[in-house]
């Protein structure tokens, strides 16, 4: 039987550090749903199509990811999947008390589907989407932080569409 996780968040915008979470989850499970949240409470940079149609390219060469959309609780969106894991990446014991505390949440509403927490490596420890659209809200990216579909979408976003990566 195939094993399919799931991957939720908000990816605004994608980092190398997401990145890195993805490759490292497909060396555990068959089948990776990159599930972008919709989240009508937060304000983010990209729209969900933006978002979706940024990750769709980077994950164009990882047959085994499947990009995706959804709204609601993550626990329904994974059973709805197939999924029998919510994968987390945590960067810090800061991440580790808020996932923690959602992993309780969603053990109780599907005690079936176990969390994955995949630690950060040490080159992405400090790595934070925020941290990476205010370096390219004055026309700056990093190769190392982002994957290039990224950077260039940051780069239109933020009216600097005519740099050199």
């Amino acid at each position: 039987m195939k094993k399919i996780a799931l991957y939720p968040g908000s990816f605004d915008p994608f980092t190398n550090g997401h990145l890195d979470i993805v490759d490292r989850a497909c060396e555990i499970f068959d089948e990776l749903v990159l599930a972008i949240a919709h989240n009508s409470k937060k304000t983010t940079l990209f729209s969900l199509e933006e978002r979706r149609e940024i990750l769709e390219e980077v994950m164009s060469d990882r047959p085994r990811v499947r990009v995706a959309e959804f709204e609601g609780l993550t626990t329904t969106y994974a059973r709805t999947v197939g999924a029998t894991a919510i994968v987390r990446g945590i960067r810090a014991v800061t991440d580790f008390d808020y996932e923690y505390a959602i992993y309780q949440v969603n053990r109780d509403l599907e005690p079936e589907i176990d969390t994955v927490f995949l630690l950060a490596s040490r080159d992405y420890s400090f790595l934070s989407s925020t941290i990476i659209k205010e370096v390219a809200r004055y026309g700056k990216t990093f190769p190392e932080y982002a994957p290039d579909a990224v950077n260039r979408a940051l780069l239109r976003k933020f009216g600097y569409g005519n740099l050199d990566l």
